[in-house]
């Protein structure tokens, strides 16, 4: 195994955090293999099988299953190629498939909320604001957050030198709010944090050392609750939220699939999905507002026929009211539909909503 992960590290210039996570898949795999006295010349792919069974019916995250299988595929392949084993078992097994889910994200008004929590006052509220303010306005992954070092700062063109995956160096950019953060953070808090030992890592914690990415997790998520929000709210979140408020803003997606670090663009892409879905979302609600008005429509002209005083939810009451804005030509100056007892100008001005709204989804 040590032997696999060497060429993994020389090959693919794998970060540690990676490595370790395709050692603790293997060892559990070979633990599992132990408890059952079957070697690995002995594995097939009905002890492959059962193995990934075993993991799902005990909650195994549908990505880890299928980073497990992938990894425990990729090692007896590397068996099988160094003549270790006489033929590789699993080539013909089959990897789970993972189902594409949209990103969760934050409201802009909950990460205004989620930044504003830590105490300024204090050298590890002074720490915690920055890394909020950075993950957020930087999109850095956790792993990439938790790596940076004092040089990796360009002061001066506001940008983080930053180590992605594969090793791949690029340039993320550092917005004012997070410049500001980042700065007080340097100049005040870091240097209360320092110890004698030297280090250059960015963010210490209280005993001077480097901070690790499970004290972020747990701070961020403690910052959170304490900030009301009642969503899990985990550091890859706020990346997701970058990602969703740039596209939202009118960002063009390679400059996006850029800072974010993304070598294929199709990644990114699944943001556009989300910022889609909720344009989606505006579409049907204000459809079904010229549904209502419809209604309240023919229901204040039967009434008229039938002789019944009273107004039934008309156009220009409260219930139902449409906005001149989102249909121009359609209103009077009063703001009620100008089209007499007309019906059909209001499904005119559905049309026209409806038009005017998709093709801004599809732009």
């Amino acid at each position: 195994m040590d032997a696999y992960l060497e060429e993994l590290r020389l090959q693919r210039n794998l970060s540690p955090h990676t490595l370790r996570n395709y050692r603790t898949d293997l060892s559990h795999f070979i633990r599992y293999l132990d408890e059952r006295e079957l070697s690995l010349a002995e594995v097939s792919r009905l002890t492959y099988r059962s193995y990934l069974d075993g993991l799902k019916q005990d909650g195994v995250a549908q990505g880890s299953l299928r980073r497990r299988a992938s990894t425990i595929k990729s090692f007896f392949r590397h068996l099988f190629q160094g003549r270790v084993l006489p033929s590789d078992p699993l080539r013909l097994a089959s990897t789970p498939k993972t189902p594409r889910m949209l990103p969760h994200f934050l409201s802009v008004g909950e990460v205004e909320a989620l930044i504003a929590a830590p105490d300024a006052d204090t050298p590890g509220g002074l720490r915690d604001r920055a890394i909020l303010e950075v993950l957020y306005g930087s999109g850095l992954r956790i792993s990439e957050l938790v790596t940076l070092t004092l040089g990796a700062i360009d002061w001066e063109n506001a940008i983080l030198r930053v180590r992605g995956k594969g090793d791949k160096e690029r340039a993320a950019l550092v917005g004012d709010y997070a410049y500001v953060a980042l700065e007080d953070y340097v100049r005040q808090g870091r240097p209360q944090l320092s110890s004698e030992q030297a280090t250059d890592a960015l963010w210490l914690n209280r005993f001077g050392g480097g901070l690790s990415a499970r004290a972020v997790q747990l701070s961020v998520r403690r910052y959170a609750v304490a900030a009301g929000l009642a969503k899990a709210v985990h550091p890859h979140l706020l990346r997701h939220s970058f990602a969703t408020h740039m596209l939202e803003g009118g960002a063009d997606i390679r400059v996006v699939q850029e800072l974010l670090g993304h070598s294929n663009v199709a990644t990114t892409q699944i943001y556009t999905h989300v910022t889609e879905s909720a344009k989606r979302a505006a579409i049907d609600h204000s459809l079904d507002g010229i549904s209502e008005q419809l209604f309240h429509r023919r229901e204040r002209r039967r009434r008229s026929m039938l002789g019944v005083s009273g107004n039934a939810g008309g156009v220009g009451g409260a219930e139902g009211a449409l906005d001149s804005s989102l249909a121009p030509g359609f209103f009077d100056a009063g703001g009620d539909l100008d089209d007499g007892d007309s019906d059909d100008t209001v499904l005119k001005a559905g049309a026209v909503l409806e038009t005017a709204i998709t093709a801004e989804v599809a732009r």
